[in-house]
């Protein structure tokens, strides 16, 4: 066998192993949905849950396309979100998890949200993942190695310091703690009179904005700050942007 050969023989390996690759890189909604377990719990958790939960409802065709976009499978809780549910709003709309999009109160869905954030193709390991946020434009994220030494565990960026902070939990802990936890002590500070009202109206696609700052030291008073609703792509990009001139 000549050179010519040899190297025609490595190519068509190479491209065949590629082709193989991309075929079987992501596994079909049949394989993913094999196991239903997840719902099992999250229907109890929810069921059990001492905090205001509202579950937005599933579309199937968008509940097939965002678990096959993010790859996991129904057996995880994170599956079961994604796939049973357009989402989860706590505490009266305050806290929002991310599922498959609801054409209700929040047409995000998980994987979309991250596609262009924390990835760029579907499929693609993120170096962490976009699970969550909150009414005045917090962020929950499970960290891939991007946000800190806490590998799998839940980081969340909180408007007032702008930094990712380890919550010491991974995903299913920290969506018991949504559920169940006190989170007036854990936003203590962040929630103004009358606020109960205010969030119920909110779309889960938007958020309050406030002047000043809630990082800046005008701002540490969120009562006496200027609110108004602004579509959340817009303050997660400001978030980001400002981070970055920081430096943080």
């Amino acid at each position: 066998m000549n050179l010519r050969s040899v190297f025609s023989t490595v190519v068509c390996l190479i491209i065949s192993i590629c082709v193989s690759s991309a075929q079987t890189a992501m596994r079909p909604i049949n394989i993913l949905t094999a196991d239903k377990s997840g719902q099992t719990i999250l229907k109890q958790l929810v069921k059990a849950a001492k905090n205001p939960v509202t579950i937005l409802p599933a579309n199937q065709e968008k509940a097939d396309e965002a678990l096959y976009q993010t790859q996991v499978t129904t057996r995880s809780l994170m599956g079961a979100v994604i796939y049973f549910t357009g989402g989860i709003l706590i505490d009266n709309g305050w806290i929002r998890i991310l599922g498959c999009g609801s054409d209700s109160k929040m047409n995000r869905s998980l994987p979309k949200w991250n596609k262009g954030k924390t990835f760029k193709e579907f499929g693609k390991k993120p170096t962490y993942l976009l699970i969550g946020d909150d009414a005045i434009g917090g962020l929950f994220a499970i960290n891939g190695g991007a946000l800190g030494q806490e590998l799998g565990k839940v980081y969340y960026l909180a408007p007032e310091t702008l930094k990712w902070e380890s919550l010491g939990q991974g995903y299913s802990e920290f969506l018991d703690f949504c559920l169940n936890g006190n989170l007036d002590l854990f936003y203590k500070g962040d929630k103004w009179e009358g606020w109960q009202k205010d969030v119920a109206t909110l779309n889960g696609d938007n958020v309050f904005s406030f002047y000043p700052y809630l990082w800046s030291k005008e701002g540490k008073d969120i009562s006496k700050s200027l609110r108004t609703i602004v579509p959340l792509q817009e303050q997660y990009d400001l978030t980001i942007s400002t981070i970055k001139q920081l430096g943080l």
